[in-house]
C-alpha cells in the first residue's frame, strides 16, 4: 500500500465515527490512584489490585488475562483496566444523557468500592500521587508498559515517567457530525486547552513535596514526547481535515505493536513502515491509541486535560463539555472568540497559566472570567455546572480546596477526594 493509500484508510477510519446529531453522546474514563488510608502510599498490583479485579471476577465482571495476570474487566456499563503504576481506571460507557452517566457511575462505585475499603485502600481523586515517588511504584506485569518506558528512557522528555506512574486523569469523549463538524471542535478544543488544565487543576503534591506552580499535568505532558504530546501544531489550520491528522499518525514512532497474539518493541519505526505489513482496524486502532494529545482523534474526539478531580467537579466538566460543544450556539461562539487563536499563541498561555492558572488573560479576560461566560450561555444539566459555577466564582480550583484541607490533615484531604468520601457521603442525591 502506497502512502497515499494508507492516509485514506487513516482518514476514513476517523470518517467512519461520524454520527448524527440527534446520536451524540458523551463518554468518560477516570483513572485513580490506589493508595492506603493511613500512610496515603501507593498500593501494588501484586499487593492488592490483582486480588480486587479477581474478585469483581466472582461478582460477574468479566476478567481479561494477559500471560496469567489478570489486567482488565469488562461489565454492564463500564470497562476496568490498570495503567502502568497501578492506576485503576475505570471507563463508562457513553450516554446522551448526564444524569444517566451519573446514575451508572453512583451504582458502579458503590459496588466497588467496598472491596478497597475491606483493604484499607482509597480511590483517589488527585492529579498526581499524593505522597509515593515515582522510583517508589513498580510497573505492573505488562510488557507494552516495560516497552514504553524503556523507549520513554530513550528519546522521551524529562517527565514521560512522571507521566506513566504519576499522574491520573479524566478524559471526556465526544462526537463529531462530518469533517467541518470535526475541525470546528477539534479547533475549539485545542482553544480551550489552557483553560480547561488551568479550571481543572488538581495537583497540589508533586513527588512528595508541595508544588508551588500551577497545571502540573500540563507541564508533565509538554516534557513527555513532543512527537505525540500537548496541542499538535496543525490543530489550528484552517483547512484541518481527517488527512491532515492521518498524516501526523504516520509519522509518529510506533513504539510497539500487537504480533501473533505477542506485543513486541518496534521503538522509532514510524507506522508509516508498520502499515507496510499490517493495516488493520485494529492496528489502526492502536496507532490512534499511542499517541497522547491534548485533544486524541479515534472514531470520537477525547479530551483529555483534566486532572482527575472529585465529584462534584468531575461532573461539572462532563457538563461543561457536552454543552460547549453540543450546543451549537456555544461551539460557534467560541470558534468566532477564538479564530485568531494559533500555536505559538497557545503554547504562551500555557507557559503563563504555570504561574497565574485561572488568572491568566486571554484578550483582557482571565480564563475564570471565561468559564463563566461559557457556564453563563449553557442551559441544560444546570444542576450539574452549579459546582463549577460556584468554584470559578471563588476564583478557585479543586487544587486549591485539597491544599486547604491538605493543610490541616493530609489523610483527611486525601479522603475527602475520593470515591470512598462519595459514596459514604452519599453525595449527588440531584
Amino acid at each position: 500500500m502506497n502512502y497515499e493509500d494508507k492516509i485514506k484508510k487513516l482518514a476514513e477510519y476517523i470518517r467512519s465515527g461520524e454520527k448524527n446529531e440527534d446520536e451524540f453522546k458523551v463518554g468518560f474514563e477516570i483513572e485513580h490512584f490506589v493508595v492506603d488510608k493511613g500512610s496515603l502510599e501507593s498500593t501494588s498490583y501484586d499487593a492488592n489490585i490483582a486480588s480486587i479485579m479477581e474478585e469483581m471476577v466472582a461478582m460477574g465482571y468479566e476478567g481479561i488475562y494477559e500471560n496469567g495476570h489478570i489486567m482488565g474487566l469488562s461489565g454492564d456499563g463500564l470497562s476496568i483496566s490498570i495503567e502502568p503504576a497501578s492506576q485503576f481506571e475505570v471507563a463508562f460507557d457513553s450516554s446522551k444523557s448526564i444524569d444517566d452517566l451519573f446514575d451508572n457511575y453512583r451504582k458502579i462505585m458503590a459496588e466497588i468500592v467496598p472491596l478497597f475499603e475491606e483493604r484499607g485502600l482509597l480511590l483517589a481523586e488527585v492529579g498526581y500521587h499524593p505522597k509515593s515517588k515515582i522510583d517508589e511504584i513498580p510497573i505492573i506485569p505488562k510488557k507494552r508498559y516495560d516497552y514504553m518506558y524503556k523507549y520513554f528512557a530513550d528519546y522521551g522528555g524529562s517527565m514521560a515517567h512522571n507521566m506513566m506512574k504519576g499522574s491520573t486523569s479524566l478524559q471526556i469523549a465526544i462526537d463529531y457530525e462530518n469533517e467541518a463538524d470535526f475541525r470546528k471542535k477539534y479547533f475549539v478544543a485545542n482553544a480551550l486547552s489552557v483553560f480547561l488544565y488551568s479550571v481543572f487543576d488538581n495537583s497540589y503534591i508533586f513527588e512528595g513535596e508541595v508544588y508551588h506552580k500551577r497545571n502540573l499535568r500540563q507541564t508533565i505532558w509538554e516534557n513527555c514526547d513532543k512527537d505525540r504530546t500537548g496541542i499538535y501544531p496543525f490543530s489550528f489550520d484552517k483547512d484541518l481535515s481527517y488527512e491532515t491528522y492521518a498524516k501526523k499518525i504516520l509519522e509518529t514512532p510506533s513504539i510497539f505493536i500487537n504480533r501473533d497474539g505477542a506485543d513486541i518493541y518496534t521503538g522509532t519505526t514510524p507506522f508509516s513502515e508498520i502499515f507496510d505489513d499490517d493495516m488493520s482496524d485494529k492496528m489502526i486502532y492502536h496507532a490512534l491509541s499511542i499517541v497522547f494529545p491534548d485533544v486524541r482523534a479515534k472514531k470520537y474526539l477525547e479530551i483529555r486535560m483534566p486532572d482527575n478531580v472529585p465529584y462534584p467537579y468531575n461532573f461539572a466538566g462532563l457538563a461543561l463539555v457536552k454543552n460547549i460543544f453540543y450546543d451549537k450556539d456555544i461551539l460557534s461562539y467560541l470558534y468566532q472568540e477564538f479564530a485568531d487563536m494559533d500555536y505559538d499563541t497557545a503554547q504562551s498561555l500555557k507557559e503563563m497559566a504555570t504561574k497565574e492558572g485561572i488568572n491568566t488573560t486571554y484578550k483582557d479576560k482571565k480564563i475564570y472570567e471565561w468559564v463563566l461566560d461559557i457556564i453563563g450561555e449553557i442551559k441544560e444539566d444546570r444542576k450539574f455546572i452549579e459546582p463549577l459555577k460556584e468554584l470559578m466564582e471563588k476564583q478557585m480550583t479543586p487544587r486549591d480546596i485539597y491544599e486547604n484541607l491538605y493543610k490541616e490533615d493530609p489523610q483527611k484531604a486525601i479522603y475527602e477526594f475520593s470515591v470512598n468520601s462519595f459514596i459514604k457521603g452519599n453525595y449527588g442525591e440531584n
